[in-house]
Parts: C-alpha cells; structure tokens; sequence
C-alpha cells in the first residue's frame, strides 16, 4: 500500500476575456463544487463526474492510502488574480509538505490556466513543488481536453493524462487513468517521455469528439496504447489564450525513449493529416433565426442555436444578448433563450413574483464593444432558487448550485436567467424552472460543445452561431500578442507574423 496526496487547482483561462478570477471565485459552488479541503475531498466529489472523483474511487480499489489536501475551481473567465494564485498554492504545497512521508501525488488540474503574473499556472506550480519534494517522488496530474501543455509541465509531472471527450464525459476516467499510471510509477519506477506539436489551432467547436475527424483521432490516441507504451495523450489546447504555448500537443510516455517517441511521431502525423477537416459553417444570427422558424415548421424535435462566442465555459460572460435580439426581431415562436447571466435581473424578477410584469434592461454587464443590455417588458414566468441535481453526462453527479433563476417571456421568447453564469450544457437547468426542453422549437444555449452531450439526442438539428461575445469561432479574430509566430491560428491559414 502506497501514500499518496491528492489536490487539484483548476482554472480555463481566456485572456481575451474581460473579468478575472478571484479567490472568492475558487472558493464558491457554482456547476462544479466550491474550495474543498482535507478529509472533505473524499466525500465531496462522491460520483461525480470530475477527474479527482475518478482517480479517489480507483486509487481505494487499489489499496492505497490518501491523503487529500485541498480542490478548488473557478468558472472559466480571463487571468486568475496574484493574490488568489499565491494564496491556493501556497496552502496546496503547505498542506503537501505537512504530511510528512508520501510515495506520489496526484493532482487534478487543468492545463490552460494563465495568471496576471503567469502564462503558465501549471508550469509555476508544479516546478515549485518539484523544488518543494524533489526530483525522484512521482506526480501524476490529469489535464482537460483543451490543456495548452508547456514545457515545464513535462519536465516537473511524471506523467500528464489527458482526457478524451469533448463533451467531457470522460473526466473521472482520466482520473481513474491517472490512478492506474501512478500505481505503476510507484512499482516500476519512472517512464521516458515524448512530446509534439501542431503547427496550427484548432477551434473550440471542431475539438468535438462526437463527430470527425476529432473522433477517429482519440481512437487512434486510445489505441497507441499497447506494448511499450503506457500513457499517450493528445490534448487540443485552448486558442483564446495568449500565451507562447497555445496549441495543440501530444505527449507519450513508454518504457523506453524509442517507444515513446515513435508512437508520438505517429500521432502528430494523423492530426496533422485531418488539418483540413477542422471546419464547419458557422451561422450568422440573422441567418440562423430564419432558418430555424422555418425548419420548426416541420421538425418533430428542437433546432438548436449554439451561442458559441458567448460561451461561459470558455470565458464568455454569459451577458451578451445579440442572438435573444436576433431571435425577438426575427419574431421566432417557441423559443428558449439560456442561460443568461444576470443576477440583478433575477433578483428584480423575485421581487416581482410570477405573473408580474417587468420593465429591465438584461444583460449586456460586462460591457465591451456591442454588448449593450436588452430593455424591455417582460413576464415574469417563473422563478427558482438554483439548487438542483445535474441529469446529463456532463455534469453527472454534481449539483448544481447557480443562485437565483427566473424565466422571462417576451413574444414568443423565454429567457432563462440565472446568478452564476454556467453554460447551458444539462437539461436540468431548464427543468428546475419548469421548462421541458424537448417540447420547444428553437433551443438557443449559450455554449460551443458540451452542450451535445445532453442536447444532441433531443435536437433536430444544430447550428452554431456566431454573435457578439468574447470568444471568437475564429482565431484570426483574437488580437494575440504572445503566441509564437509561425503558428496558424485557424487550419490552413497564414502563418502568424506577430
């Protein structure tokens, strides 16, 4: 029986976007769970879908001894805050170093987080705990799907493990991975590693593994896996972040360095043969209202409106109203409008109670250029406190914790509010408010992919649709300053010349 510490420190970072994370932001619930500490961690996540669940239940199965320290994250937003940053790894390495012998770590991290003082939060915490517990302990840490891996994350992990859905329903198998890699490293000793590049970005809404070519190229991830090599990964990385190692990344890890080596060279030549087949049409708003009214006509099942560039899990504010404007112009019927994160409107909407009529103006906080709220009246339909179990794969397990809700009507359009932006990715979140979402016509979500996992099997047809907001389907759109040069930031386009 081994002793193993487990933690995790997770943050998506879009530099891009306009409001940073604070420590308050890592200690609250929000879709996942708030800043858990201690014996806690062994509890809290019970089924969840997250990696630290994963790796908790198969690391019991093993036998071993935990030893959890503290797990916190924050919805995905621009750079986390200094004082935030230094606060959590500071206690994280102090709760680490208090446990006196271990034989690993494991840590359930991100990958994509970048600080006001850091490109690479990853990197500077795992180099100073290899300064903390030295070169020979092994650490195991399990990434997202749209982890930008550095360098530094190679040199100080043993072994990185990514996961392999986009929607990510795979999150506590990559745990469960995780663990299975570190049972290893402590019985046979450390593994050789390899790592490669893409030249170009991939965009958020072609990194979906329920379609090609993302599909066939984790397959094929899955199937390296045999012989010499024990671990191999391929994560998308995470285009709006401006930072020198944004990108796609493969890393292997074998028995020997050849093994390790060749398997990752025959990875890098599969994703960069379907570099091409990253594309898909992208809807304007105006464009995809009509469509879907006309297309609702004859559909047994919803149309649904990705609003992508206003994704909250890529950073998006949750607050842009360009396609709730497109979708009340264009006079659509039937319509679910969600989420839209607005929690002076939620409140305004519980004091008024059911039934009242409300003259607001929603949305459109953050500011930025074009996001102005929307004014008008509006029926309050209904109301909800938030609080309520999570249905789809996503988010099994978990419960959802997003403050104060409340339906508003407004022509032939509902509009979803809620306190704490979390993009519309599980059912639930329309059923605690008393929407059944199979029984609308038109389903707008403000979402890019993990949506699918719960909406794809009731939907007609999806459109993705690019309205105000700040993540751009189109990486040209992004104004970097860091990422290197050389790279494309869409497939096929121009090198970047900085």
């Amino acid at each position: 029986m081994a002793r193993f510490a487990i933690g995790g420190f997770q943050h998506e970072t879009n530099t891009f976007a306009p409001v940073k994370a604070s420590f308050r932001d890592f200690e609250i619930a929000d879709g996942w769970p708030g800043l858990t500490r201690g014996e806690a961690m062994l509890t809290a996540f019970a089924g969840i879908n997250l990696p630290v669940a994963g790796f908790i239940d198969a690391a019991r199965k093993q036998g071993h001894e935990l030893l959890p320290t503290l797990w916190c994250s924050a919805s995905p937003s621009a750079e986390v805050r200094t004082d935030a940053f230094e606060k959590i790894v500071g206690e994280l390495l102090q709760r680490i170093g208090a446990l006196g012998k271990i034989d690993g770590i494991y840590l359930d991290l991100h990958g994509a987080m970048v600080t006001e003082d850091h490109q690479d939060g990853e990197g500077e915490l795992l180099e100073r705990l290899r300064k903390q517990i030295g070169a020979e302990l092994p650490i195991v840490v399990s990434l997202d799907l749209h982890a930008n891996i550095t360098e530094r994350m190679i040199k100080h992990a043993s072994t990185l493990v990514v996961c392999r859905t986009y929607p990510h329903v795979d999150l506590a198998e990559a745990g469960e991975a995780s663990a299975v890699v570190l049972d290893c490293l402590t019985r046979q000793g450390p593994l050789f590693k390899a790592i490669r590049r893409t030249e170009f970005l991939v965009p958020l809404i072609s990194q979906c593994t329920l379609i090609e070519p993302a599909s066939g190229i984790y397959r094929a991830v899955a199937e390296a896996e045999q012989g010499d090599v024990v671990s191999a990964s391929f994560a998308f990385g995470f285009p709006p972040a401006d930072i020198a190692e944004c990108g796609p990344a493969i890393v292997t890890y074998g028995t020997s360095q050849r093994a390790a080596d060749e398997a990752a060279d025959r990875l890098l030549a599969l994703v960069n043969a379907k570099e091409a087949a990253f594309a898909g049409k992208i809807w304007k708003p105006d464009e995809a209202v009509s469509y879907a009214r006309a297309k609702g006509n004859s559909a047994t099942k919803p149309i649904v409106l990705a609003d992508t560039q206003d994704n909250p899990g890529a950073g998006g504010t949750s607050d842009t109203v360009g396609l709730l404007r497109a979708l009340i112009d264009g006079r659509a019927e039937g319509v679910v409008f969600a989420n839209l994160c607005d929690p002076k409107s939620a409140e305004a909407a519980h004091r008024a109670g059911v039934g009242a009529q409300v003259s607001l103006a929603i949305g459109g906080w953050a500011g930025g250029a074009g996001n102005t709220p929307y004014e008008g009246t509006f029926t309050v339909e209904a109301l909800g406190d938030g609080n309520f179990p999570a249905t789809g794969p996503f988010y099994r397990g978990n419960r959802m914790q997003l403050g104060p809700m409340a339906v508003l009507k407004k022509d032939g359009v509902r509009v979803v509010l809620c306190s704490r932006k979390q993009q519309c990715a599980d059912q639930a979140m329309l059923r605690h408010v008393g929407i059944e979402p199979s029984a609308q016509k038109i389903l707008a979500l403000k979402s890019s992919v993990h949506f699918r996992a719960d909406f794809q099997p009731i939907a007609e047809e999806i459109l993705i649709v690019a309205a105000p907001g700040t993540n751009p389907v189109d990486n040209r759109d992004l104004p970097y300053k860091r990422i290197r040069k050389g790279i494309r930031l869409m497939p096929l386009a121009e090198p970047f010349k900085g």
